[in-house]
């Protein structure tokens, strides 16, 4: 793959019409309100941050593992067992989490435009089906779906956003969103983990390092390219919303609503008419591409680990013909069969429970990540002084950025209750999830080390 087939699976796992369309007016709510643009943009700094160490690292560490081999080569390979069941359980309920929406996204829009009434889980099912195939044959086929989606998906967006603008708006364009008095109001701290949360996927560049093209440059030229595309078409496009609206008037309209996911389709009816319908077929497209892409990353992190010895060897296979990971694809495949089975039989809420309850802890497992491989960048720097990465690159900004980001996992635990909107002593169940994932990738690679040491000082190190 070259730089523009990874940047469409980044920015197609970042959702970002389903982000837009589904969880800003959310975290507007919740959060920011009319300041959230500038939060968007303090995130984006503090992911750049971050990125400098991550791409830096990337040029010397071509692996399918992203996080799993960034903390087995920058700490030890106990860091990295703990880093790659964090990611393997991150990649995979965020991708399961989106079963949820789509399966009640399209059930909602079948029966509303065609009359035709069936369960929210047909549809997840249909859509695991299809995302079971791409995934099993050529990553090529899966980018060639994804480009075509998140395409319309950027087009349509920025073509509301050119007529609203157009037309001055609800009370003139005006730079509300970048006041301080708006940017400190509400609550900044909800809106900061909305807006993380938003920019997950844009890490996923790393895992495709074995199947780029030229991945030194490549890899850190896409990751580059997807956070800086992402961050500012978010920043962009709620500014215009906003404008849409009026800053006066954003709360109210918010609170008025009795689904805040509405709200886009409510601007868009009134400047752009038609385009209404476009946006609401490219939102379920838009959900499909990312459940493709999380799967992709699932699969590979899968296929890593169990090349590494801490799960099973047969993980670590590819296809003979279609070089995919195909047995880390079915299994990632059949472990989504069964939640959404789970969740059907149970009537659990596809929104309010599998798609808000994983996607959050998904995303508390990714912040934690990229603090942990912000660690790691510096245990490599200092490691290996041959490579000359310096004071910046290797010490100082990763520090920076994995303060930041530590910042923002105790934000995120605090107010778990808030972004998933479960009680609190469900919420504290939730985030005990992690530290057991974590300590069981410990173990994984403490029995690695005791079973097969000479594994185990290779793990995290297969290269290109």
């Amino acid at each position: 793959m070259g730089v523009g087939a990874i940047v469409f699976f980044v920015i197609s796992a970042a959702s970002p019409l389903a982000v837009l369309a589904g969880g800003f007016p959310i975290g507007m709510l919740m959060g920011d309100g009319v300041g959230t643009p500038t939060l968007v943009l303090f995130t984006l700094a503090v992911l750049l941050l971050f990125s400098v160490g991550y791409t830096t690292m990337a040029r010397h560490i071509t692996n399918a593992g992203g996080f799993f081999a960034f903390s087995c080569c920058g700490l030890n390979g106990f860091a990295g067992g703990a880093a790659g069941m964090l990611a393997l359980c991150a990649y995979n309920i965020l991708q399961i989490s989106l079963y949820g929406m789509f399966g009640a996204v399209v059930s909602g829009n079948m029966a509303s435009v065609f009359g035709i009434f069936l369960p929210w889980w047909f549809y997840a099912f249909l859509a695991m089906i299809a995302i079971g195939a791409l995934g099993y044959r050529q990553v090529d086929l899966s980018a060639k779906v994804l480009a075509v989606s998140v395409l319309g998906e950027y087009i349509s967006i920025l073509v509301l956003d050119f007529l609203i603008l157009k037309s001055g708006g609800a009370h003139g364009i005006n730079m509300a969103s970048f006041r301080a008095q708006n940017v400190f109001s509400g609550s900044p701290s909800i809106g900061l983990l909305f807006c993380f949360s938003a920019f997950i996927g844009f890490e996923a560049a790393t895992i495709y390092g074995e199947e780029a093209k030229n991945p030194k440059r490549t890899v850190p030229l896409a990751t580059y390219i997807a956070v800086l595309l992402v961050g500012i078409f978010y920043s962009f496009s709620l500014w215009s919303l906003i404008i849409g609206v009026g800053s006066d008037n954003l709360m109210g309209v918010l609170r008025g609503l009795s689904d805040p996911t509405t709200f886009i389709y409510g601007v868009s009816r009134h400047y752009s008419g038609p385009l209404t319908d476009a946006i609401r077929v490219l939102f379920m497209f838009g959900v499909f591409a990312g459940m493709t892409a999380f799967h992709n990353a699932a699969a590979r992190y899968f296929y890593a680990t169990g090349r590494d010895g801490l799960l099973p060897g047969m993980l670590g296979n590819t296809h003979r013909d279609h070089q995919s990971p195909h047995i880390a694809s079915l299994l990632q495949t059949a472990i989504a069969a069964v939640v959404v089975v789970i969740c059907a039989v149970t009537h659990a809420d596809p929104i309010l429970q599998l798609f808000a309850w994983f996607s959050s802890l998904a995303a508390l497992c990714i912040i934690l990540l990229m603090a942990l491989t912000s660690a790691a960048v510096i245990g490599f720097s200092l490691r290996h002084p041959e490579h000359k990465i310096g004071v910046w690159k290797g010490l100082l900004f990763p520090a920076i950025s994995g303060l930041a980001l530590l910042a923002i996992v105790v934000l995120a635990i605090i107010h778990f209750d808030v972004l998933t909107g479960a009680s609190k002593t469900l919420s504290y169940a939730l985030t005990s999830v992690v530290p057991i994932v974590a300590v069981t990738g410990v173990w994984l690679a403490y029995r690695l080390r005791k079973v097969s040491p000479e594994r185990y000082e290779t793990i995290g190190m297969h290269k290109l």
